[in-house]
């Protein structure tokens, strides 16, 4: 197996690959909220830059915000576990649905917000790779509006093998792809959207403006880990002075038993 340098789950990918190809965007869009291609009649990106020093923030957040028929529409991409990821995807839709409100505006005019998360870890207790939540009555599953929609697709519990026949599936095992042969599967369905999805891949990866914004994003991650390294040795440091054996200064700071050793003496 080779591994991929590059997945389609990788941010800054995720973002220039469908702002540059806007169609494909709308195709996995449809097939994200389960709705005709041809139903959509308007489709605007409403954030396609990125400004260059905003990659120099690890924490910046590559989302691609859309209007399509009249709802605010945001798609997130998440890769790491983050175990507080329910609240935090519950706040970018919130900060979306209240940003709409114009001067002027009625609260009854504000748009249907969607946020639709896809994550590469299990986030509920259930089988399905798709769960869909609305703000509905405990009891009788009343719906209190119908603004409030969140999307979350479950890259693990996808199952192993995908139908050609099956869109959706198709869309979100290009994001679970971590191979060049698991890429190559998929390209051998001859699925149109699919080999155009996967050629638009290979040309962003090789572009000078990717292998720029790789680095910048690198080097933030870089920083950041050196600045936690460092605050950690601070820590250990003050903690070197009380009671605390090495074991367990250790565990506190996430510094190795020989880093924490090495400082004492």
């Amino acid at each position: 197996m080779t591994k991929l340098k590059h997945t389609f789950a990788n941010d800054i990918l995720f973002k220039m690959l469908f702002v540059k190809f806007p169609h494909l965007l709308k195709k996995l869009v449809a097939e994200l909220l389960g709705i005709k291609l041809e139903s959509i009649e308007e489709f605007v990106i409403r954030n396609p830059e990125t400004p260059p020093e905003n990659l120099e923030d690890k924490f910046c957040r590559l989302d691609i915000n859309m209007m399509v028929n009249g709802q605010r529409v945001d798609i997130e991409i998440q890769v790491e576990p983050e175990k507080d990821y329910r609240e935090r995807s519950l706040y970018y839709w919130a900060r979306e649905y209240s940003t709409a409100l114009q001067q002027n505006m009625k609260y009854s005019e504000l748009p249907r917000t969607i946020v639709i998360s896809i994550v590469d870890f299990k986030m509920f207790d259930c089988n399905e790779f798709h769960s869909e939540f609305h703000a509905l009555e405990v009891s009788r599953h009343t719906e209190l509006t119908d603004k409030f929609c969140m999307h979350y697709f479950e890259l693990p519990k996808l199952p192993k093998e995908v139908s050609k026949d099956n869109r959706l599936q198709l869309w979100l095992a290009l994001f679970r792809a971590k191979t060049e042969e698991e890429l190559k599967q998929i390209e051998s369905m001859e699925v149109e959207e699919m080999e155009q999805a996967i050629e638009a891949y290979k040309h962003i990866t090789v572009t000078p403006e990717f292998v720029e914004a790789e680095r910048l994003r690198s080097k933030a991650r870089h920083n950041e880990a050196s600045a936690l390294h460092n605050r950690n040795i601070e820590i250990a440091t003050n903690l070197l002075g009380t009671n605390l054996s090495t074991e367990q200064i250790a565990t506190s700071t996430g510094l190795t038993h020989a880093e924490v050793e090495e400082l004492r003496h």
